[in-house]
């Protein structure tokens, strides 16, 4: 029998012969586990692995047995396919073990995934739609420094490929705005992406350039010097700028016959080939690391212990007030709860979210018109246990959808609004209209979405987000309706309001926010030519209240749903989905906003989508003329 390999434990006074040592090893491990799945990333991997040698021994202040110190400092793989790279180091720090990363990796129901997700303790959120990774990595550190007061720095590993991504110039600019000293990305400018060459392909210049113009400090290094990157890593921590390292390296580094080719990216090394790569790269090691320790807690975060109970605002039945606006005083309420934050995307004097602001301004964080960097720093400040609000026009937060879905997965828990919903709006035409918001929301992995129609029912929702898990959204309108409901009603998720009916009923007409209004006064006009309707307000879009939608088709035998929203995937698929499975079959109309609109009034736009009072009506004779 064979002895067991010997364990030499690197530490951050090791020299730079035994990183290199490392590095190897951190790629040898990479080509070993993504050849035995079958597939992943192995030359993203290799080349930067020595940049994570030299983090990992000298620079990362990180216990790994206690991932959830507070001072710890956070790594973040934007470039999430290099995770072989990552489950490589998680090996040599001690998280995992070798049969793990060899028999797990990529396979089902384990979770060493292939992009890496919050599965593992070690890993903040899920990465692997590029160029999210350092716009959250801000967000960290915007958190870190303004809320928790640690001392943790944020590292984030990039590739250059993703900078050619928007989101990736949005975070920077954020960064060097509020001078996070505590954030640093370290791009990999291997050449090579999925397809051929970079956009830059070696212009490590031009990328410093591009750095320092959004206010941040660039420092170019050789990614394969370790000295250089040492050096580099050490000016990057002393906490004065944030700071982007831009280190040139070379895709598939240490392996001769793939290293800098095209046509290797997303693929693993045949059996015969690994087996090459290993022996180039010098063999199996059985390196251990044990780095930098955290230092010591910071002091109290901001709104410690200063909880406090939350007073609603409180509005009389029949005044009219702006669903938008009881949001913001909501809001602002809500922020006697210290786990409480706001962001904004410069329109807080629209949305109200600004009332949040006046209130609070130590927690409010304005990102200006940089809607995917606004719902990453409230990822970034949900996985340091804050309660985000986030709050732009809806028709905006479609644009930062692919942020929303990411935070799915990572599963974080944050409240999101969108106001100036829908053609309501008026005059400001089609580019402010937020027609497909309920779509995207509903189509979010556990997500809840919630309508209300007046002031009353916006302000409880709004509270209610602050203890539902997942995300939530609250979609609000832009002008003032008359308050339907007294102060201190309910309204549990899930539920509904029926705010007409009797037994003698024979349509149930469907609506919520501007429409609910159109409703009620298609109901009474009904009733004037003597065809009783129930008016149902379906202020919880999803869950949508299953047992009231059937006992009004049961009851009624005929609904009209009307909708300030594109018929796909809004309210009207809601009821039918919520229908479908116990066979009810209802006469059904469907109002929806189905064309083109343009500027006008609200009472023009309405009636020009066909979801007016006169158009719900005219709907419900049709039904009941069959």
């Amino acid at each position: 029998m064979s002895a067991a390999p010997t364990t030499v434990t690197l530490g951050p006074d090791s020299d730079l012969a035994e990183v290199f040592e490392l590095a190897q090893q951190l790629r040898v491990d990479s080509v070993r586990a993504s050849t035995a799945a079958g597939s992943g990333h192995p030359t993203s991997s290799l080349s930067a692995a020595d940049l994570m040698a030299v983090l990992m021994t000298r620079h990362l202040r990180y216990d790994w047995a206690a991932p959830d110190n507070p001072a710890g400092d956070h790594l973040i793989f934007s470039k999430g396919h290099a995770s072989p790279l990552l489950y490589a180091m998680f090996k040599a720090a001690g998280a995992i073990d070798d049969d793990e990363l060899m028999t797990t990796y990529r396979r089902f129901g384990h979770r060493l995934q292939g992009h890496p997700t919050p599965a593992l303790p070690w890993v903040d959120l899920a990465t692997g739609s590029l160029g999210q990774g350092i716009a959250y990595g801000v967000g960290i550190a915007l958190a870190g420094r303004e809320l928790e007061q640690q001392p943790y720095r944020v590292w984030v590993l990039c590739g250059d490929s993703e900078m050619a991504e928007g989101s990736v110039w949005e975070a920077l600019d954020k960064a060097g705005h509020h001078r996070l000293g505590n954030f640093v990305a370290l791009v990999d400018v291997n050449r090579l992406g999925q397809s051929g060459p970079t956009e830059l392909e070696w212009d490590t210049d031009a990328y410093a350039r591009r750095v320092e113009a959004f206010g941040c400090r660039a420092l170019v290094v050789d990614g394969h010097d370790l000295a250089e990157v040492d050096r580099a890593l050490t000016v990057a921590a002393d906490g004065t700028a944030p700071t982007v390292v831009v280190a040139r390296t070379v895709k598939g580094r240490g392996v001769s016959e793939v290293a800098d080719k095209n046509g290797w990216h997303g693929k693993p090394l045949p059996k015969d080939m690994a087996e090459r790569a290993v022996a180039e790269l010098g063999g199996v090691r059985h390196l251990a690391v044990d780095g930098p320790r955290p230092p010591a807690a910071g002091g109290i975060p901001v709104g410690a212990g200063k909880s406090g109970p939350v007073e609603l605002p409180r509005y009389e039945v029949g005044d009219e007030v702006a669903t938008r606006v009881a949001f913001g005083a909501a809001l602002a309420a809500l922020g006697a709860r210290p786990e409480v934050v706001a962001l904004d995307a410069e329109v807080g004097n629209s949305t109200h979210s600004e009332d949040f602001g006046k209130a609070h301004p130590e927690r409010f964080f304005q990102t200006y018109i940089a809607e995917q960097q606004m719902i990453a720093d409230a990822v970034g400040m949900a996985v340091r246990g804050f309660r985000p609000y986030a709050t732009t026009f809806a028709a905006f937060l479609t644009r930062a959808h692919d942020f929303i879905r990411m935070a799915a997965v990572s599963q974080i828990t944050m409240s999101l609004c969108g106001t100036h919903s829908g053609v309501e709006i008026g005059a400001d035409g089609p580019s402010q209209m937020g027609v497909e918001d309920l779509a995207m929301m509903r189509a979010v992995l556990g997500s809840t979405v919630l309508y209300p129609s007046d002031a009353t029912s916006a302000a409880a929702l709004t509270a209610a987000m602050a203890d539902l898990d997942g995300i939530s959204y609250l979609r609000t309108t832009r002008g003032a309706y008359p308050v339907l409901y007294a102060a201190g009603e309910s309204f549990p998720v899930g539920g509904s309001k029926t705010l007409r009916h009797g037994e003698h009923d024979r349509v149930t007409l469907l609506g919520a926010g501007v429409t609910l209004h159109e409703c009620l006064a298609a109901a009474e006009e009904l009733a004037a030519d003597g065809i009783p309707a129930r008016v149902v307000d379906l202020y919880s879009v999803k869950p949508v209240d299953t047992d009231t939608l059937v006992r009004a088709a049961r009851e009624t035998g005929a609904l009209v749903v009307a909708e300030d929203h594109h018929p796909e995937g809004g309210i009207g698929e809601a009821v039918l989905s919520a229908l479908a499975p116990g066979g009810h079959q209802p006469a059904f109309a469907h109002l929806a906003v189905t064309g083109l609109p343009g500027s006008g009034t609200t009472a023009e736009l309405l009636d020009a989508a066909g979801i007016s009072r006169t158009h719900i009506a005219r709907a419900a004779r049709k039904l009941l003329d069959r």
